[in-house]
């Protein structure tokens, strides 16, 4: 397993992504219309063979509208971690009483949303692409969009939590992860880490920060 992709939620979209364009050095690969069943637009951007997606609300009464006025403005929304096999996944998640959210088979992915009451901390998604090095979300041509001349993949990511250390032993249940000694999880696929800290900003919990190499 790995994480693949990070989404951020701002209020307004393009002048997100066009400040970490500029900041990062990377494109913006798709805009993917199927977001707009969830009343979102989004623009989703490689970095070497990782993402990052910025989603907006474009309607109103959406989850990331209420999420963003939950969280007090715009930040970490949702860690997309890409698994070799999803059907084990999905037993191991029943047997810890995590409930699927919304799921969705294609020919060449498949994606479980996890229920945010039953992980904490962020929402998550368990995707299976096929083949392993393809990725739907970032559209047909995403390859020909990658710059690295400043950030080359994702290195982790930071959740913040009243109880981090509580939140750092569900993660590591859920998905099968070896705590270290600092309550981090490390993914076997990419050497990519989760760590937990206080929540000590009033925003409550939820993605503080993203690592990128």
């Amino acid at each position: 397993m790995r994480i693949r992709q990070i989404a951020l939620v701002a209020t307004t979209l393009d002048p997100v992504l066009e400040d970490l364009s500029a900041v990062l050095a990377i494109d913006v690969a798709f805009h993917d219309p199927g977001v707009g069943v969830f009343g979102l637009r989004n623009g989703v951007m490689p970095v070497g063979e990782h993402f990052l997606e910025v989603v907006s609300p474009k309607q109103e009464g959406t989850s990331a509208g209420r999420y963003l006025e939950r969280r007090r403005g715009d930040g970490g929304y949702m860690v997309i971690f890409q698994t070799r096999d999803l059907d084990s996944r999905r037993r191991h998640f029943a047997k810890h009483e995590v409930r699927t959210a919304w799921e969705v088979a294609l020919d060449d992915i498949s994606t479980a949303h996890l229920h945010p009451r039953d992980t904490g901390g962020a929402i998550v998604s368990i995707d299976e692409a096929r083949p392993w090095e393809s990725w739907r979300w970032a559209g047909p041509v995403w390859r020909e969009h990658i710059r690295t001349e400043r950030v080359s993949g994702i290195a982790g990511v930071e959740i913040q939590s009243r109880d981090p250390d509580a939140l750092s032993h569900r993660w590591s249940r859920i998905f099968e992860l070896p705590r270290a000694e600092n309550g981090a999880l490390k993914l076997p696929d990419d050497g990519a880490t989760i760590s937990f800290c206080e929540a000590v900003d009033g925003r409550g919990e939820g993605i503080r920060s993203v690592a990128l190499h």
